[in-house]
């Protein structure tokens, strides 16, 4: 006897199973939440001002600011660096983006199993990881393509410091200096977890500044490379979290278009 109430618990499990996964679909379909409009207008007025300051800054430092910036900085391979070659690699898209990846797989087998309370808060878990995962791989996305357009050489290749050293559809590691995709995933990720949980808005600051610093200390990219990663990775992580709220999963629209994290369970 014991036998089919196993096999009636496993059809339980993969019913649930199967359930949470199609949920994830729901992204793929038209927006349902109400005031999408008026967020959508407060996302492009939002991401137009970012991106006109951003445009400025980006001039100013690659004219004035660049080529001073990188002779300041320790010779490429300075052995005494190795700290912050380890902390440099926090930063990296590839782990953070397998790291929740890893995470969310394991919350998704784990859900179905539980009960009651834990149950909603790891499926809520499940759709906040599944946010962490978009807002970091879209910007992501994006600026490889733009890097494989620009072609900006990385601080001193061609042999000396020049911020206009450019191979346009290179394609390759020593022109892909424009943005910075380790301040992309950063900036991503800290704006991403600050939009789901306020409170940790600081040590994610702390964390991006701190990653976006070691890739100059490092001579991987010209300070307007960095600014640039930072302004996609905070303006592709508001893109995603307004699709996210607009499908009614882990935010919820106020009346004048303010995006902020659901209470409602998911």
């Amino acid at each position: 006897m014991p036998t089919p109430a196993i096999g009636d618990e496993a059809a339980s499990y993969f019913a649930r199973l199967s359930s949470m996964l199609l949920s994830i679909t729901q992204l793929l379909r038209s927006p349902s939440a109400p005031q999408t409009g008026g967020a959508a207008r407060k996302l492009l007025r939002q991401a137009s001002i970012l991106m006109a300051l951003g445009a400025v800054v980006i001039v100013v430092l690659m004219f004035g600011f660049d080529v001073r910036e990188i002779g300041l900085m320790p010779p490429r391979g300075t052995p005494s660096l190795w700290p912050v070659r380890v902390l440099t690699g926090f930063g990296k898209a590839a782990f953070v983006l397998w790291s929740i990846a890893a995470l969310l797989i394991v919350v998704t087998l784990v859900a179905p199993i539980v009960r009651g309370g834990l149950q909603s808060r790891l499926l809520r878990l499940t759709t906040e990881l599944q946010y962490l995962l978009l807002a970091v791989l879209v910007p992501n996305v994006a600026g490889e393509f733009i890097k494989w357009i620009v072609g900006r050489g990385r601080p001193f290749v061609g042999g000396h410091a020049n911020a206009f050293y450019f191979s346009h559809f290179a394609g390759t590691s020593a022109y892909a200096s424009f943005p910075s995709a380790h301040a992309i995933t950063s900036a991503a990720l800290a704006f991403a977890v600050a939009a789901l949980w306020p409170r940790l808005r600081i040590p994610m600051t702390i964390y991006a500044l701190l990653i976006m610093a070691s890739r100059l200390v490092l001579l991987a990219h010209h300070p307007s490379d960095v600014v640039a990663g930072a302004l996609f990775g905070v303006i592709g992580a508001m893109a995603v979290r307004y699709w996210f709220a607009a499908h009614r999963l882990g935010f919820a629209i106020g009346y004048d278009g303010a995006i902020l994290p659901s209470s409602d369970p998911v």
